[in-house]
């Protein structure tokens, strides 16, 4: 259950890449324990709100505050655990370990030098334990599977151990029995680990069965709720059609 804490906090947004915006008066919260799936079409902004929030893409106007403080002044990116989409991140003929690898998680809590020291991988070692693998520590990623190499990415942004974790599109290049593996493992994060979670996804017809809310976009945040509330909105069945409930509530537990 999602605590009354605002970790995330936006006012009036506005983002985009040289002229023009792609994001425009966007305003929410997210408050700790939050699981929230974050929806819309190609081009609706998703990426793009994501990259603000982690300090990649400068606001065009709009306040953020993350943790509490501006983020202009923010900090402590260690808060935040990041995977992005897998095919995007990495040279499957480079020759690091799934260990080493998953170390470079650590690198954004520290200054400089940026170095890993004994106490880290003692920290690399829990994190792969928990996600279960262990007998992949040695190898390299190209040696591995799909979802093998996602739970890989997973455990390198979770490694620093932090309160809140952007995913972009992690179920994209799974398969189904690994989709739905790879799922139940982030909604027992933020479940049983408290992680608040926000993931960017196409997959509409399962994140209702996982996800305890829905901000659906299209330049702008057309709806924010539970899927309670979008389910049994007369605006969002205006807005999506009359087929809206068979696409998203028929999957919600």
């Amino acid at each position: 259950m999602a605590s009354d804490r605002a970790i995330v906090e936006v006012r009036g947004l506005a983002a985009g890449y040289g002229q023009g915006d792609v994001i425009r008066d966007v305003s929410f919260d997210v408050y700790e324990g939050d699981y929230i799936g974050l929806a819309g079409p190609n081009g609706a902004g998703k990426s793009t709100l994501v990259k603000v929030l982690l300090g990649l893409v400068p606001p065009n106007s709009g306040t953020i505050s993350m943790f509490g403080t501006d983020i202009s002044m923010f900090r402590d990116w260690g808060l935040i655990g990041y995977l992005p989409q897998r095919t995007n991140t990495y040279n499957p003929l480079f020759p690091a370990s799934v260990r080493e690898v998953i170390s470079l998680g650590l690198l954004s809590r520290k200054g400089f030098p940026k170095s890993i020291s004994s106490d880290d991988l003692k920290e690399v070692d829990e994190i792969i334990e928990k996600i279960g693998i262990v007998n992949l520590a040695g190898k390299t990623l190209g040696e591995l599977s799909g979802g093998q190499q996602q739970k890989v990415f997973l455990a390198r942004a979770l490694v620093s151990k932090p309160k809140l974790l952007v995913l972009d599109e992690p179920s994209t290049a799974l398969d189904p029995v690994s989709r739905d593996s790879f799922y139940s493992m982030i909604e027992a994060l933020n479940e049983k680990d408290r992680i608040t979670i926000i993931m960017i996804t196409h997959d509409t017809g399962n994140i209702g069965e996982y996800a305890k809310k829905l901000m659906y976009m299209d330049g702008e945040i057309v709806f924010f709720g539970s899927f309670e509330e979008f389910c049994g909105s007369e605006k969002m069945k205006d807005y999506f059609g009359g087929f809206y409930q068979h696409i998203i509530c028929h999957r919600h537990r």
